[in-house]
């Protein structure tokens, strides 16, 4: 068939293939959207001045919230800095700010406008930090496993626990089925928690989390946990693996800690002898059972404060904070280095920019409400369910 003869396709681009290239939106989505609006350019000299006047402008209406990861040109003009359910709470103790703008990601803002009043406008400079964790597992996903589940003949059993790290849609899932939220620092006591309530636990959606959790803190043993990959039939997962799985850990990860290996930790002992490697639990097994420390973002900072002076860290978290830390800590002969040779930033949170907080500000100081996120009432009250069981933990 000649060139001429072919016929003419009309073919229009997916939905999906359009949210990929950042022309169309999905607010039910953690992935990448156009974000509206002309900012300043990012060599202009005077982003500076004009976020500190705009902000001084807003007053008390406005509460910045800034996540440790974010870069310091942003962080410098948070109100209060932490990990994503501390920003979240210190939000809601905030009633009286009309708008907080929180320079995290976006399941972040979705969490803190979950616990904040209604009259409270949730803000997230660009709508295109998304998290590529959270976005490993969709609404759609999540309900096909549990009908795998049902079919298996175990979803009776199970009690889903969903790290903080995942949308309101997940979030409310967990707390429709009678689960919890837990945080990277809450996460032994929300298992044992939730096998107090049945025999199996469905854990969402950071594997790595789950499995250093219940093998290396809870003492199970790997053959104790099945990886569901929503990508397959069946989560790729007989209904036998299911019926004696006690963890199902869903197949998501981080893109930032799953890049940390076993050759990092080995690499960076034969370069810094005497090094103490302190690793995030979202970081794999191997990387984790090699380490000197494993915990939180606030574990990570509080070790490092309470170090002696002379000591050496290698860090495996995102690299904006062990740079923050490695120059707090210098002036008391702390030496901070990356656990990895390869400079890796999260690409998502670090969308968020000088330039795109002070359009924000500037924004909202003339009246204009820009970017906010908005769960709807009935997701948010049942992911507020499940974060509540969270909070009633011992």
């Amino acid at each position: 068939m000649t060139t001429a003869q072919t016929p003419q396709l009309d073919v229009q681009p997916s939905p999906l293939a359009l949210l990929l290239l950042g022309r169309g939106a999905d607010p039910r989505s953690e992935r990448g959207v156009e974000c509206p609006g002309d900012l300043p350019e990012p060599s202009d000299p005077d982003l500076v001045a004009r976020a500190r006047a705009a902000k001084e402008k807003l007053g008390s209406k406005v509460f910045v919230l800034g996540h440790h990861y974010q870069r310091d040109e942003v962080i410098q003009f948070a109100d209060v800095t932490g990990d994503s359910f501390k920003l979240a709470r210190d939000a809601a103790a905030r009633p009286d700010a009309e708008y907080i703008v929180f320079c995290g990601v976006h399941f972040m803002a979705e969490s803190a406008d979950i616990l904040t009043t209604d009259d409270q406008k949730v803000v997230l400079p660009d709508l295109a930090a998304g998290c590529s964790m959270a976005d490993m597992a969709t609404a759609e996903q999540v309900a096909e496993c549990w009908d795998v589940l049902t079919e298996a003949g175990v979803a009776e059993q199970v009690v889903p626990v969903s790290y903080m790290n995942s949308s309101a849609d997940i979030k409310a899932f967990t707390g429709k089925h009678g689960g919890t939220i837990c945080t990277s620092s809450n996460a032994e006591r929300a298992l044992e928690w939730a096998f107090q309530q049945g025999e199996k636990v469905l854990f969402l959606p950071d594997q790595h989390l789950g499995r250093n959790t219940a093998v290396r803190d809870m003492g199970m043993s790997p053959e104790d946990c099945v990886l569901y990959n929503p990508h397959k039939p069946n989560g790729g997962l007989t209904a036998e693996q299911l019926r004696d799985a006690k963890m199902i850990l869903w197949r998501g990860h981080c893109s930032v800690h799953g890049r940390f290996s076993l050759e990092s930790v080995e690499d960076v002992r034969e370069r810094v002898p005497g090094v103490n490697v302190l690793v995030h639990p979202e970081c794999r097994h191997e990387v984790v059972a090699a380490a000197d420390y494993v915990g939180s973002t606030e574990y990570i900072i509080k070790t490092l404060e309470a170090a002696p002076a002379g000591s050496k860290w290698a860090i495996g978290t995102e690299l904006n904070l062990v740079r923050r830390l490695a120059n707090r800590f210098a002036p008391e002969g702390k030496e901070i280095v990356f656990l990895d040779k390869t400079v890796c930033f999260c690409s998502t949170m670090n969308r968020i920019d000088l330039p795109h907080l002070v359009w924000t500000l500037e924004s909202l100081a003339e009246g204009n409400l820009v970017n906010r996120i908005e769960v709807d009432r009935e997701t948010e009250a049942f992911a507020k369910l499940a974060l509540e069981r969270m909070l009633a933990l011992p």
